[in-house]
């Protein structure tokens, strides 16, 4: 049987045997978090127990090194909708150690597109088309000024909601302890403080 059959059967079982009923939220969330954080597995279920979040308490939006790159991209995209229409008030921006995105090298990733058949004329084409794989397929070096970057883009961006805090933090992949690297409730009283001045 092949995978997404496999899938598929128990899906079938899982649905006949009712077993999604302990999946449903027992209470209303209350913390109205919006988080994005990496897409690694080790955050799976890590991630949530760290934060001591459960169902309904944030919405978890996850990508490769919860990076953001683009203000207007898909990721502050779901952002904006999660704080307009999803009933969050504060975003946390969630990167990890030990994070396959340090150091990953584009032309290395373009290497591995044309070694599993990605024809090198498109990868020429595409290039020779705007695309920017240096910028596109980046990851970074240091994930606390990760964290930073795709904190100010948000903090900045033109459609937050005024005084919504947004904070970084960096978990450990191994133990779930959390570094708070940007205090998103300090940076808005500082920036009240500085109005009043």
């Amino acid at each position: 049987m092949r995978r997404l059959e496999e899938i598929m059967a128990h899906n079938q079982a899982f649905v006949e045997n009712e077993e999604y009923e302990k999946y449903w939220p027992k209470r209303s969330g209350n913390k109205r978090l919006v988080i994005v954080s990496c897409m690694d597995a080790r955050l799976t279920e890590l991630l949530p127990k760290a934060f001591n979040i459960h169902d309904g308490d944030a919405k978890l939006i996850k990508n490769a090194g919860a990076i953001i790159t683009a203000p207007f991209g898909n990721i502050m995209r779901s952002v904006l909708v999660a704080l307009y229409e999803l009933n969050g008030n504060e975003v946390v921006i969630c990167g990890h150690h030990d994070c396959g995105m340090t150091g990953i090298d584009p032309q290395t990733v373009v290497g591995h597109m044309v070694e599993r058949g990605v024809p090198a004329q498109t990868i020429k084409t595409l290039h020779h088309s705007g695309v920017d794989f240096d910028k596109w397929l980046t990851g970074f070096e240091n994930v606390q000024s990760s964290v930073t970057k795709s904190v100010d883009i948000v903090r900045n961006h033109p459609l937050l909601p005024p005084n919504t805090p947004v904070h970084g933090m960096i978990i450990d992949p191994k133990t779930g302890a959390l570094e708070w690297v940007v205090d998103g409730y300090e940076y808005l009283e500082r920036e009240a403080a500085e109005e009043q001045a």
